[in-house]
């Protein structure tokens, strides 16, 4: 018997007064401070909602007044799962309006479009999830598209990826689209041979168009933050990053707050710069370490699938672009250092390799002039040439990618990039390895906000088939210990909220799940398909795979 029990034992009987709940039973996991499996058979909660120890032998401690004890059945429990990079809002609207999510071909399109018209007879018709690369054909829909099915009444049918959407010929004349309307800044209006709109808006172009969609209501943005918590508890994640909140976004989940309705944690970050004239300077944690607006989410490109990752050299399958490039230099660094004025974190979308190029300039200028702990983040980090790679350490900026990225865009990225361009796409275990922080995310909905295919694409570098055999560029696979730590204490630290969440440490949240197998021991196709049976967050159960199937709340 160590000594590291004995001290656990002693530090647990002088502070049993305080201690009401004992969860033993379990086959727990986390990451210990040292980055390697750490292992325990029990937990103990205080009336608080925080952790007061965990026990690798709880059958040999004496513990007094436990005023609630669980038995675990054996289930595996791990830290909350912490998204890294997700948009809360966007989760629940997903589930409010038009679902393209898996469409086959542009004639499956259609046909969810007609029978979504049929039900909702007045008014814009919103949706999102499209991906042209899983059709047949791999063409982009046009407004001709949705007109053969809807023309009376406009359609904004957003990409998967978000950044692009596809309208019909009544959008596009509500937003005043014509043959002479110029492409904005960081954005493109596809066009015809004879310079129509073809109604496919890349990256700031569909802005014309989005601008024009009634804003949701304040009802419509409760019940979008309802559904996205909802998803969120049933797949473990008890904390997220919400990169781009609006104002009125922030003014319902606060609301939810003020109102004890708002379950999950949530570190916000505001779209842009003009939510600093609202916002001033960071907000402290609110409600219980629920929720806090902490950084800026800046843009510096689009997406690959629409072409618009800005890219050093051309697209392999359409060599007269590469891609967008949402600001100069001048431009981005003035953005950046705006947001770091007033004292917020800095987090940069950037995708392809040009853009993260001149991310990581505009983030070692500004290391320079703000020597603390700021944390800078670049987003997605998709495609980084190699020889960038080394830049991330030195400046202290935050990898933050999302693994199942990788597995979706495939196929696409071998064309998009060329055999001889991918050495440094997704490349977690190079970013580790270069002595860079890694966060891991999902960015939901553009991605299920499930993380365990995250971890298992983060282990294997394949999909949930199992595809590639050997996994597509296996050297960049990460051990299950370091994803973990990316969706746990890696986002944490993200998000500066590693004092609070991100492990199980005396002290900090006993924010929980329950597993259905030992995640550390499965392959990835089995890691993929792990379901959560109890969520808890601050000691307690909010949510149950049980109470849900029988449509109630909790526990």
């Amino acid at each position: 018997m160590n000594k590291t029990f004995f001290a656990l034992a002693a530090a647990l009987l002088s502070s049993a007064a305080q201690a009401d709940t004992l969860i033993d039973n379990v086959n727990g996991i986390q990451i210990g401070a040292d980055g390697k499996l750490q292992r325990f058979k029990a937990i103990v909660i205080g009336d608080d909602g925080k952790v007061r120890q965990l026990l690798e032998h709880p059958e040999l401690v004496r513990l007094a007044n436990i005023t609630r004890h669980v038995d675990g059945g054996g289930k595996t429990l791990l830290p909350g799962l912490i998204d890294a990079h997700g948009h809360v809002f966007a989760l629940g609207y997903a589930a409010l309006t038009l679902d393209l999510v898996g469409t086959s071909s542009v004639q499956d399109l259609q046909g969810r479009l007609k029978a979504y018209a049929a039900g909702k007879r007045n008014g814009w018709i919103v949706g999102r999830g499209w991906n042209q690369e899983l059709w047949p054909d791999q063409r982009f829909p046009t407004a001709a598209d949705l007109d053969a099915v809807v023309g009376d009444r406009p359609v904004v049918l957003e990409r998967v990826d978000g950044h692009a959407v596809v309208a019909n010929t009544a959008a596009l004349k509500a937003a005043g689209i014509t043959a002479a309307t110029k492409n904005p800044v960081g954005g493109k209006i596809e066009r015809d041979a004879n310079g129509q709109a073809t109604g496919l808006l890349i990256d700031s172009a569909s802005a014309l168009v989005s601008a024009k969609v009634p804003a949701p209501t304040e009802a419509e943005r409760e019940r979008a933050l309802a559904e996205a918590q909802k998803a969120m508890l049933a797949v473990g994640l008890t904390a997220a990053a919400d990169m781009g909140m609006s104002v009125p976004e922030w003014g319902t989940i606060h609301h939810a707050g003020m109102d004890g309705k708002l379950q999950v944690r949530i570190m916000a970050y505001a779209a842009g710069v003009e939510p600093i004239a609202t916002f001033h300077a960071p907000t402290q944690w609110l409600f219980g370490d629920r929720l806090r607006m902490g950084g800026v989410k800046l843009y510096a490109d689009g997406a690959l699938g629409s072409r618009g990752a800005w890219l050093k050299a051309p697209y392999a399958d359409k060599p007269d672009t590469r891609g967008l490039r949402f600001h100069s230099d001048a431009e981005m660094f003035g953005l950046a250092k705006r947001a770091a004025d007033a004292g917020f974190q800095v987090a940069i979308h950037a995708i392809g390799d040009a853009a993260n190029a001149q991310e990581l300039s505009i983030f070692e200028r500004l290391s320079k002039i703000y020597p603390g702990d700021r944390r800078w983040r670049i987003e997605h980090a998709q495609i980084v040439d190699p020889r960038d790679t080394p830049r991330f350490a030195p400046a202290r900026i935050i990898a933050s990618m999302q693994p199942v990225h990788q597995t979706s865009d495939r196929l696409m990225a071998e064309k998009r990039l060329g055999p001889g361009r991918l050495d440094g796409a997704y490349a977690w275990q190079t970013v580790l390895q270069s002595g860079a922080r890694l966060a891991f995310g999902s960015d939901f909905p553009v991605e299920s906000p499930n993380p365990f295919p995250g971890l298992a694409a983060a282990t294997s570098r394949q999909d949930m088939s199992g595809e590639p055999a050997g996994g597509w560029l296996p050297r960049e696979r990460v051990s299950f210990a370091q994803a973990l730590d990316g969706f746990t204490r890696g986002a944490a630290y993200a998000g500066f909220a590693e004092g609070k969440i991100g492990s199980l440490e005396p002290g900090k949240w006993a924010d929980f799940i329950l597993v259905d197998r030992d995640v550390s021991s499965v392959d990835a196709q089995n890691l993929a398909r792990t379901q959560v049976l109890e969520t808890w967050i601050a000691g307690k159960p909010v949510w149950t795979r049980a109470a849900s199937a029988r449509g109630e709340r909790g526990k």
